[in-house]
């Protein structure tokens, strides 16, 4: 058993060993892209709490820098911070080769990164076709390029690993974009959905595929989270999901990337998980 003095001459006990040694990741080393900000910087922060050492992409290499050196200091842990535009294969190869450089293992991989709406209308009929096909390369191709790299050193070298994969609720069904027009929102593409949905089936295929090599996918699929929409949203959001609120930074989606990262879910795999306060369920 754990224990903690909270006072003189007073001990209580904290935690047993079996779950510290069910979440421990101390020596692990993990690969989270888009780690710099929003839900990749919080998988990076819980991962480090546990004791991973880190890499951590973003698009800015000064972005992931800076975040490297925040989690190391605050975590004490070791971390590196690396540029990455994930839809340019030759640079994915160029990242997992600096982390293998830095640390010869790749125990966990963070699918994350994504975005890339574009500048045109999210109506497919309005929609410019060069956005439609960067964001298909930036939130699909793109992460399939990174599991590639990550799982071809996994298979040979470590016979093991954990890849989580960030998909959203958008890959699991339509939204009504009634809301979006009410509030002042651009809105969903129809490409977000089908790019996210592709990482969802990607998930399952690849656990298929990997399990043999005692490699773990699994995938989370975030609902909505707070981040300054108009209050209109924030409400007919909110009002449309079971627990009467949208997402948070910083607390929501850190216990399911432990979890999937960690011991606790070794007998888990090709699963998806909703962290949407249960908004698909009225749909």
């Amino acid at each position: 058993m754990i224990k903690m003095s909270v006072a003189e001459g007073e001990v209580y006990e904290v935690m047993h060993d079996e779950i510290v040694k069910m979440f421990d990741l101390r020596g692990k080393m993990a690969l989270i892209t888009g780690g710099a900000r929003h839900l990749g910087y919080d998988a990076a922060s819980i991962l480090a709490a546990a004791g991973c050492h880190l890499a951590v992409t973003s698009r800015t290499a000064a972005h992931a820098e800076e975040s490297a050196a925040r989690l190391a200091a605050e975590y004490g842990v070791e971390a590196i911070g690396l540029g990455l535009d994930q839809t340019k294969f030759t640079d994915v190869e160029r990242v997992v080769e600096s982390v293998l450089a830095w640390k010869p293992q790749l125990d966990i991989l963070v699918n994350n990164a994504g975005g890339g709406v574009g500048n045109s209308a999210a109506l497919l009929a309005e929609r410019d076709p060069a956005d439609l096909a960067l964001l298909i390369d930036t939130n699909l191709t793109g992460p399939l390029y990174c599991v590639r790299q990550a799982a071809r050193h996994m298979m040979s070298h470590q016979r093991g690993g954990k890849i989580i994969n960030i998909a959203s609720i958008a890959g699991m069904g339509g939204r009504d974009r009634r809301v979006y027009a009410r509030t002042g929102l651009k809105g969903q593409p129809v490409d977000y959905a089908a790019a996210k949905a592709g990482v969802i089936g990607m998930t399952r295929d690849l656990a298929g595929y990997l399990a043999p090599h005692n490699i773990n996918v699994n995938c989370i699929s975030p609902g909505g989270f707070e981040r300054g929409q108009p209050e209109a949203f924030i409400r007919e959001y909110a009002d449309r999901t079971p627990l009467g609120r949208m997402g948070r930074d910083g607390v929501d989606l850190k216990g399911a990337v432990l979890f999937l990262a960690s011991p606790a879910s070794d007998y888990i795999t090709g699963e998806n998980i909703l962290v949407d306060g249960g908004f698909v369920l009225w749909k």
